[in-house]
């Protein structure tokens, strides 16, 4: 299955939350599956695949992602950029968010607040759970994700406001 295999299949199925749990549940199994999702992911939205983020877990209503500490994504602090940290809660919130999408429901990020606790360096984790009920009319649902880095430490709190409802 390629890039290109994946990303269609994703497309077809955008918004849709089984279609991706079940990309993503055949892909994790095989070799290099999990980083041809993340870059299927990082295709469907272009800006997002520039932190170069790999999903590393992802269910129904939770999602872990992690981004490498790179010269790419620094600051002239020698630390990871505020922007790719706030890249990475987005990213993170999204993934949490669509998984829990039925085919007739969208979503869309209406705004997003971080709060930096402390310089991020090394690999950091983002990660984000959501429960939804039944989604009959526009609904907003604010989600927390936490970024930490490699030995486990706070470094970021985000929170993320969609907007969700029924497709036109």
């Amino acid at each position: 299955m390629t890039t290109m295999d994946i990303l269609a299949g994703l497309r077809s199925g955008i918004g849709d939350g089984e279609q991706m749990l079940k990309t993503w549940n055949s892909l994790k199994k095989i070799p290099g599956g999990r980083v041809l999702f993340s870059k299927a992911i990082g295709q469907m939205a272009p800006y997002t695949g520039s932190i170069g983020a790999k999903v590393v877990q992802l269910d129904r209503g939770y999602a872990r992602v992690e981004m490498d500490d790179r010269r790419a994504v620094r600051n002239h602090l020698e630390s990871v950029h505020a922007v790719a940290l706030m890249n990475l809660a987005e990213m993170t919130s999204g993934l949490a968010m669509m998984t829990c999408f039925p085919p007739n429901v969208r979503g869309i990020i209406k705004s997003l607040r971080i709060e930096y606790l402390k310089k991020s360096r090394g690999t950091i984790t983002g990660e984000a759970t959501v429960t939804l009920g039944e989604i009959t009319g526009p609904t907003d649902v604010t989600l927390q994700v936490d970024l930490r880095n490699s030995d486990g430490e706070l470094t970021c709190r985000a929170e993320a406001d969609w907007r969700i409802g029924p497709k036109k």
